[in-house]
Parts: C-alpha cells; structure tokens; sequence
C-alpha cells in the first residue's frame, strides 16, 4: 500500500503536525459561568489528546464577556479564565505530545442564547443571565430576536483590545496556535457577510470595507502572538443564501489574509442567517476548500461531514485541501485516526499505557 498521505507530516507556519487530522473547535458549554475552564474540559480534552491526531484546537473562547455564546461559554478574556487553564494543559501535556490550539472568537448578534440542550433560544437583556448584542449593523439573526446594537468606534476598539489580550494569554499559556473565529455568522462572519453588514461607514459597503475589520483583527492579533506560532482563520465560504457571503468573496479575503501572513485557512460554511438552505452530505463543504486551495499558497483545512477514511485520504491526496478537521464525528469515535490509520497502513502515536490495546494484525500501528 503507498504511504499515506493522510498521516505525511504537514507545516503550519512554524509548526509541523505528524499527521493531517485536525480535531477541529467544539463548543462544550460546560465553563463556570464566569468563562473559566472547569473539570470537564479536562476530562474532555484530555481524551482527545489521546486520539492519535495531530492537531487539537480548544473550543471557541470568547474575547469579551459580552461575546459568549452562552453564559456557559470558554473565555480567555480574565486572568480568571487564564488561570483556569493552565491545569487543564499541564494535564494533555503531561501525557501526549499533540499540539494544542485554540479559537479565539466574538459571537456578535448571536451572542446570549441558553445552552443548546435547553433550545439556544437567545436571552433578552431582560432576563436573568442575558445581556445585550452587539454586531456590525443593527439586524438580527432571526426576525423574533431582541436586535443589537451597532457597535461603534469605542465598540470596535473594545473587541480588538479583546482579541489582542487573549492572544496575549495564549501565548503565556504556551498555546501553539490561534484561529480567529470567522465562520459560522458570529461577529468577524457578520462583517464579511452583506446580509448582516450594511454599515455606511470605511467598515461597510464594498468587499473591501466589509473584510477591514476582519483584517484589522488579524493584524493586531498577529502582532503580539510569538511569531513563530501560527496564527489561522476559520470561515464560512458561503452563507448558502441569496445575496450573502460566497466562494468569490472567500478567495478575495483568503488572498488578503494570507498577504498579511496568515499560516492556514480553516474552511467551513453558513451560520450566518436563519433563511440559509444547505445542500448536505458527506463532504459537501469540500468543493469550497478546493476552490480557495486553487487560489491561495497558505495550507488549506477540510471540514464537514468527513466520516470515512478513505474519503480523508482521498481529500488529501488529490490535493483538494491539505488537512481534514473533525467535530462531531469524533466526539463520537475518538479513537477515528487509530482506526484510520490502521485502515490505511500507517503509523499513529500511542500513549504507552494503551500499547496493549493494538490488535494482533496491526502490529506496526503504533508509534508510542
């Protein structure tokens, strides 16, 4: 069988990753009501760690109080929320080696919403742990929402000063690597997006001034992380509605973004508006990253609906992205790239603990 290219090393920026399985950011919704890290994200985490990728990036963690998904949200906004993890990563790096991320993120208009296994419906400023949204443009995500607030100058200085600091902390934390939030319709999305930006000021209007902010973000991020570390993006390529955000726009800011010195874009699609209609199956989102992999030299990530090894493999060795990221499905199999990595004849790191567990006809499997 040929070596695969699945488990071939690849470089982001500075840093190399054994192998092109990228666990992807989940929200768990589980932090301390003050965005500090809590005992289940050792637990979760440290699983993960175990999982044989070679990359695992932490939860969306909000920039500022106020860009909480929920109240339950990860933060790195506080010393408070520093602290927490600090724990928490001693733990995974005592016993594994993967490289460890995290997304730094704002939600925008669809921030102060109950959990999701209470609805997610949002939280008005008038009920108790809800607060008021803000977003480029005074629109709301679904029509029945408490609107936002447009965020201002100040408004705007505040949430980069908010990114800058977290990225300051993760990088005291030793953190290896940051992606921005830009997907999935939270703040940097709505900025991009026509359908949730219709600001008359050098932030709104023309492609160009919608992607500033973004850009700016970037910028001051990119600036007081350690430079050897990457820094990344995740986007949505398209907001799979008439008059949004699309693949044209995408390339145009991922060539923007990588002139600026971004390591890698992190390619995923829609949240932005509730009249999107999404065509899925598996692998559906990867005609995009091989869209933006035609028109950019920076390393390209795959995501959505990539089940199979196969298929992983398949995404990769044809070049239609240079990694794969999983979510859901290895929350549901976090053994996914032992498993694929047996099924494609190629080597992945085991703690020593688990060396017994290496079935009898996959002898050269691990690599402790």
């Amino acid at each position: 069988m040929p070596d695969s290219r699945l488990f071939a090393p690849l470089n982001l920026g500075g840093l190399t990753l054994p192998n092109r399985i990228v666990i992807a950011p989940m929200c768990q919704y589980s932090a301390d009501g003050e965005g500090s890290a809590t005992d289940w994200h050792t637990t979760h985490l440290g699983s993960l760690a175990q999982s044989g990728a070679g990359l695992l990036i932490l939860e969306a963690s909000a920039v500022v109080p106020e860009g909480r998904i929920s109240p339950d949200d990860l933060g790195l906004w506080s010393d408070a929320n520093e602290a927490a993890l600090v724990p928490v990563l001693a733990a995974i790096r005592r016993w594994s080696p993967m490289p460890v991320g995290i997304q730094l993120a704002h939600a925008g208009r669809k921030a102060s919403t109950k959990l999701p296994w209470q609805g997610g419906a949002q939280l008005t400023p008038r009920e108790p742990d809800g607060w008021q949204t803000v977003a480029p443009s005074a629109l709301t995500y679904s029509p029945t929402e408490h609107p936002p607030v447009a965020l201002d100058a100040a408004g705007l200085a505040r949430v980069k000063d908010g990114f800058v600091e977290a990225a300051r902390r993760a990088d005291r934390l030793g953190i290896d690597l940051i992606e921005l939030h830009g997907a999935h319709g939270y703040l940097l999305h709505q900025f991009l997006s026509p359908l949730s930006n219709i600001r008359e000021d050098e932030y709104g209007g023309s492609l160009e001034n919608r992607m500033r902010f973004p850009l700016e973000v970037f910028d001051a991020a990119r600036a007081v992380f350690s430079a050897h570390k990457p820094v990344g993006i995740r986007v949505s390529a398209t907001d799979w509605a008439p008059g949004g955000w699309d693949v044209e726009q995408t390339i145009a800011f991922a060539k923007a973004i990588e002139a600026r010195g971004c390591d890698y874009i992190h390619v995923s699609s829609a949240g932005l508006t509730s009249v999107q209609k999404i065509t899925a199956g598996p692998g559906y989102q990867v005609p995009f990253a091989r869209a933006i992999k035609a028109a950019v030299a920076m390393p390209v990530i795959a995501v959505g609906m990539i089940t199979e090894p196969e298929q992983a493999e398949a995404i990769v060795a044809t070049g239609d992205a240079d990694a794969i990221a999983l979510a859901r499905g290895i929350l549901f199999d976090p053994r996914w790239p032992w498993h694929a990595a047996a099924h494609l004849g190629a080597k992945v790191h085991a703690a020593p603990q688990y060396l017994r567990s290496q079935p009898a006809r996959f002898k050269t499997l691990f690599d402790a």
